[in-house]
Parts: C-alpha cells; sequence; structure tokens
C-alpha cells in the first residue's frame, strides 16, 4: 500500500531508508540542514528540502503532521534529535520512529513520545553475534524483549522424517510453527502431520531462550 514518509536527516540511516521506501514506490520527503546531502537524493525522493527540524515552525510549514510516518535519522546530534521527535509529536504526527545513538539516548525518546525508537548499529551487532554463535539461524527478529521470531533451517538428522506434531515443538519448547519453506515452496500454517526435510527452513515465534533451544537441537549433527 502507498504510503507517505518523511526522513529527518540523510546521513548513511537515512538516506538507505530513503532509496529503499521510493524503491518500493512509496513517497518520500527528505529533510536535512545539510545541502550536501539533500543534493544527494534529489534526484530519488519524491521531494527534498534544506530545514533544520529543531525548528517547529519549518516542520508546520511541511504539514509534517500529514504523513504517515516520520522518520527522525538524525545522527550523532542528539539534541536536534529530541527536538525534532518533540516537534513532530506536538504537530500531531501520528506515527514517529526516532533513531537513537545509545540506552540514554533511547531512554530520551522513549520519554518524549516517539512511538518506536530504533538502535540500528547495535541491532545489527546483535544480529552479527547472534549469526556468528549460531550459523544456522537464517533470521531472527526480535518482537519484544521476551519474544522472538526465527527461521531455523533443519541440519539434525534427528529431524527428518519426523512431523511437527511428533516432535511436539509447542509442547517441548512453547513454540508456534507458523511456517516451513520447503525446496522453494512455502507453506503458511503447515498442518501437525508434516514431516520435516533436511534443509527444510521453519518459521517459528515464542520466548527467545526457546527459540535458541530449538535452533540448537536442529543444528546438532
Amino acid at each position: 500500500m502507498r504510503q507517505t514518509y518523511a526522513i529527518i536527516g540523510l546521513g548513511r540511516f537515512g538516506g538507505a531508508l530513503l532509496e529503499t521506501l521510493v524503491a518500493n514506490g512509496q513517497d518520500v520527503l527528505g529533510i536535512d540542514i545539510s545541502e550536501e546531502h539533500v543534493n544527494d537524493y534529489r534526484d530519488i525522493a519524491t521531494q527534498v528540502v534544506i530545514a533544520d527540524a529543531q525548528e517547529d515552525e519549518v516542520l508546520r510549514k511541511l504539514d509534517i503532521a500529514s504523513f504517515d510516518h516520520i522518520v527522525i535519522a538524525i545522527g550523532h546530534n542528539m539534541q536536534a534529535s529530541i527536538l525534532a521527535t518533540i516537534n513532530a509529536k506536538d504537530l500531531g504526527a501520528k506515527n514517529v520512529i526516532a533513531k537513537a545513538e545509545n540506552r540514554t539516548h533511547l531512554r530520551v525518546l522513549t520519554k518524549i513520545g516517539a512511538d518506536v525508537v530504533v538502535q540500528p548499529e547495535r541491532e545489527m551487532g546483535e544480529r552479527v553475534a547472534r549469526k556468528l554463535l549460531a550459523p544456522n539461524m537464517l533470521n531472527f527478529i526480535e518482537l519484544s524483549d521476551d519474544y522472538s521470531m526465527a527461521e531455523v533451517q533443519i541440519v539434525n538428522p534427528a529431524f527428518y522424517g519426523r512431523s511437527i506434531s511428533n516432535l511436539n515443538i509447542r509442547k517441548k519448547f512453547g513454540l508456534n510453527v507458523i511456517a516451513v519453506r520447503h525446496d522453494g515452496d512455502v507453506i503458511v500454517a503447515p498442518d501437525s502431520t508434516y514431516k520435516l526435510h533436511e534443509k527444510d527452513i521453519v518459521s517459528v515465534v515464542g520466548p527467545k531462550d526457546m527459540v535458541d533451544d530449538f535452533d540448537q537441537l536442529t543444528n546438532n549433527k
């Protein structure tokens, strides 16, 4: 569905986000105080403007509240990030996603009303570390502090030819199997009688520690 986005801060994170959204057919306004950054995306974004988001009147003139999503992607200038977030929320922005540089920044952004706060560098570091520690886990999404969703490849022969019900994945691990990828085909909400094959990719959702335990067992050759 086509939606509107305003990205404040066109550094590496904001720029990559802008390019990806535009490539997927979304309407994107790019905002940055740097003329150089704005010029980098002038031929890519729906619209780009040189502006200081710390000034509420600037965001008012851009009708920031009319956008479906506002991303505060300002880098190391914590003050600018905080003021831009406050201004966007005060002007009635519906969904403000803000980038945090550290835990303190995250706490402040949360307290002043950011709807979602992300730490891209930290999340990428955790993802790389998890990949190194659990190479069998192809994808991992943190849903909350306690729950996650992951894609786990079956390489333990003890799982081959056994059905989901026979393995009793839900009772033993507290996990729900939401999909299975087999030979390029995706089976959504597979029947409990489905039998796993070598290199099947199983999508599970549930408690983080149980996801980790399941991954270790499926990787145990």
